[in-house]
């Protein structure tokens, strides 16, 4: 990842419908809230907030393990966001849960307890977002060994 500034623009196209453009020429994308304010034209803002937890954690896993020279392909991640009140009654992600899937056994892999000590203390995103909001996040293998 560049240091510096990142800038995303974004451009309303209809009530709570806004265009999402990113700099870099990544193709531009659709945010919009679900009923009864927006239409789900696009995903909402928290589940953007969750693709970016979970694209984040699974590319550090992935660097960490390729560090290594191994090769955990396909990996597959879920993330969860509870949405609830605050004490003032405001809606807020109250807690997010990461679980990632390796494509391969535990066995396969080297170095995998070093790895998973170490890949989410790299992973940009979640260590910002984890800040304000607890984030669990497991690690399962193809066996459905749980490995963290």
């Amino acid at each position: 990842m560049a240091h510096g500034l990142i800038h995303v623009h974004l451009q309303q196209q209809a009530d709570y419908r806004f265009e999402i453009r990113f700099e870099g020429g990544a193709p531009a994308i659709l945010g919009d809230e679900p009923p009864p304010l927006g239409q789900s034209a696009g995903p909402s803002p928290v589940q953007l907030l969750c693709a970016a937890v979970g694209n984040c954690l699974a590319d550090s896993l992935l660097f960490a393990l390729r560090k290594f020279k191994q090769t955990p392909e396909p990996l597959r991640c879920d993330v969860e966001a509870e949405v609830g009140r605050n004490a003032e009654g405001r809606l807020r992600v109250l807690k997010m849960t990461a679980t990632l899937h390796l494509g391969v056994p535990a066995s396969a892999l080297q170095h995998l307890e070093r790895v998973l000590d170490q890949f989410e203390a790299f992973c940009t995103v979640t260590q910002s977002v984890g800040q304000g909001i607890p984030i669990t996040t497991r690690v399962i293998d193809t066996d459905g060994v749980m490995l963290r």
